[in-house]
């Protein structure tokens, strides 16, 4: 009974191995020391044509599986691994069932007896064409990672990053090892969440998106806004019978830059056409102020929420004096929603350090913004009598004033409004907000020349009438 035990260990392990060599993914062949083929699993069958049974039991390779004239090349290739050389790979072609020739990539191995006796070599080989693709396939994984100029992220099925690469490290401002297997929150404010649904998407459909466009800002730069030009590719494992998903590949490209010009040369020449209908709508207006009123409601369209015109208070609207009184509001219509707003012929109680006097004094241009408008506030709660205090609507939290000079001479002060869902004013505001300022401060001085031409005209009729 105990005789039979170590045949039953011995047939199992047999089975074991046989079934092992089977399912290997390469072919496999081994030959004893004097050079009789001893094993020759399923896959060399599959790529050669010939089975185990016409295989095992021959000596070496020559006439049947190798043309004479390669035998000793390929002899001395695999007899080098039974010489203890480091194993190398080699090339060489093999001869089908059939009579083709195939190019095979090879690595022989020595196998030897505990006590350091030859028992023989193994050899691996697989199809040249398909190693070289699998190669090529690693050489651009590893490349696209490492030096491809286009950001990628791999991300998985729970959307958390598994593998970053350097044109990706560097435009989400991390290392490419801290976001491995957090949530993209981490790192991304603004724009995760359309990120994370075009992640979903692409997960739950298969579908590729491209030329995605998103808008996103870091956590450590909330400020400032980043576009990435996007593309988005399901990552599916070819072993299965139907694709599994592994996850997701993103593709970006960080295309701010370009997109900030473009937007600034579109705003730009919306901007140069508005001016250009005022200045087309003033041109027939008879009454200058009327024209100086109309600049303003056609320059307000994307770019503020209000437009207030002060003058000094005094002779003609043109000396200063007691003052700033609100000669005119834009848009039409809004007088009686805002009474702020609302012109009364009273100069208005200004403090001294208000933007439209600031204005007025440095001859130039103010901007401010409500603390809590500020990218660095901290969260500050907004005050509810800012705005009032300054005598703008409720509601305002950027504001902008600029002074109207004609002829060497302070004529008023222009000053725009934005609530609380646009951005502060920028460089690009004020230089539009001077331009509009130049063609307005035209038409007030047009319109105190006016009414001095005509009060002196009525000066002069009651003069001859006495």
């Amino acid at each position: 009974m105990n005789a039979q035990v170590p045949a039953v260990h011995v047939d199992a392990d047999t089975r074991l191995l046989a079934a092992l060599l089977d399912g290997m993914e390469v072919g496999l062949a081994a030959m004893d020391r004097d050079g009789v083929l001893t094993h020759w699993n399923r896959e060399a069958t599959r790529m050669l044509g010939w089975t185990a049974e016409e295989s095992v039991g021959r000596s070496g390779l020559e006439g049947w599986a190798l043309r004479p004239g390669d035998a000793d090349a390929v002899r001395s290739q695999l007899l080098g691994a039974t010489a203890g050389a480091t194993p190398r790979v080699h090339e060489f072609a093999l001869v089908t069932r059939d009579g083709r020739r195939v190019l095979v990539r090879a690595q022989a191995h020595p196998v030897v007896a505990a006590d350091g006796r030859s028992l023989g070599l193994y050899f691996a080989f697989s199809e040249a064409g398909a190693q070289v693709e699998l190669e090529r396939s690693l050489a651009l994984a590893e490349a696209m990672m490492d030096e491809a100029p286009t950001g990628v992220v791999l991300v998985d099925a729970d959307l958390r990053p598994a593998a970053v690469g350097d044109s990706a490290a560097r435009w989400l401002d991390c290392e490419r090892t801290a976001l491995l297997g957090h949530p993209l929150g981490e790192v991304l404010g603004d724009g995760v969440q359309e990120l994370e649904a075009a992640l979903q998407h692409v997960l739950a459909t298969g579908k590729p998106l491209s030329g995605v466009k998103l808008w996103a800002a870091l956590r450590a730069d909330p400020g400032r806004r980043r576009c990435w030009h996007s593309e988005f590719v399901r990552l599916g494992s070819p072993l299965g019978e139907e694709p599994v998903p592994l996850g997701v590949a993103w593709f970006f490209e960080d295309t701010t830059l370009h997109e900030q010009a473009e937007q600034e040369g579109t705003v730009l020449r919306f901007r140069a056409t508005q001016l250009r209908r005022a200045g087309q709508a003033a041109a027939e207006c008879e009454d200058p102020m009327e024209g100086a009123v109309g600049y303003l409601d056609f320059v307000l369209a994307g770019f503020a929420d209000f437009a207030l015109l002060d003058v000094p208070a005094g002779s003609e609207c043109g000396a200063a004096g007691g003052g700033l009184v609100r000669l005119a509001v834009s848009p039409i219509g809004v007088l009686g929603e805002e009474a702020a707003l609302e012109p009364t012929g009273i100069p208005a109680r200004y403090g001294e350090v208000h933007p439209a006097v600031r204005a007025l004094e440095r001859s130039g241009t103010v901007t401010v913004s409500a603390p809590a408008a500020l990218p660095d506030s901290g969260g500050t709660l907004p005050q509810p009598d800012w705005a009032a205090l300054r005598h703008w609507p409720a509601g305002t939290v950027h504001g902008l004033c600029t002074v109207l000079r004609s002829r060497g001479r302070t004529v008023g002060v222009l000053t725009f409004l934005r609530g609380s869902g646009r951005q502060r004013f920028d460089r690009a505001d004020i230089a539009y907000a001077e331009d509009i300022a130049a063609r307005v401060a035209s038409a007030v001085d047009l319109a105190e020349a006016a009414e001095a031409v005509k009060a002196a005209t009525a000066g002069l009729s009651a003069a001859q009438k006495v």
